[in-house]
């Protein structure tokens, strides 16, 4: 039996702070607390040299029960579709046009702040509506 009991989940990205700042959003999440002398992380980062320029970001649940987000700046940009990502879980327990409802909504709000919505999955026989949609640097996810 495995006695891990955390996890976090890791994004390789352009801009930590800003794919941070856009998931905390999404999720609900919160930044760290500003360093002292700071009013904003914004004003914090652009008081750093360029050879200090923020490698990695941080956000996490506020309530402790999610995972903690990591996002970490890599000098290639995304190329292929993601082996991994995340369901935002928008629609639990809705069915029907309720459910295709309450994703479109949360599309909506999502791509106000930068998100794109990619396609709508529409129930069949077998699975419920989701909304496939891409985040302000291309990582897909889903609303589900």
């Amino acid at each position: 039996m495995s006695s891990i009991k955390q996890f976090q989940v890791t994004f390789d990205c352009a801009d930590p702070g800003r794919l941070a700042a856009f998931w905390c959003e999404v999720l609900g999440y919160v930044l760290p607390p500003v360093p002292e002398g700071f009013a904003t992380w914004e004003e914090y980062h652009g008081s750093l040299p360029p050879e200090k320029k923020v490698q990695y970001f941080a956000c996490s649940d506020p309530s402790g029960v999610g995972p903690r987000l990591l996002f970490q700046r890599v000098p290639e940009g995304k190329v292929v579709k993601n082996r991994v990502h995340l369901c935002v879980r928008a629609g639990t327990g809705l069915v029907g046009d309720e459910r295709l409802a309450t994703l479109q909504a949360e599309c909506d709000r999502l791509t106000a702040l930068g998100a794109a919505h990619q396609r709508t999955l529409y129930a069949d026989e077998e699975n419920e509506s989701c909304i496939v949609m891409q985040d302000i640097e291309g990582n897909e996810f889903c609303l589900d």
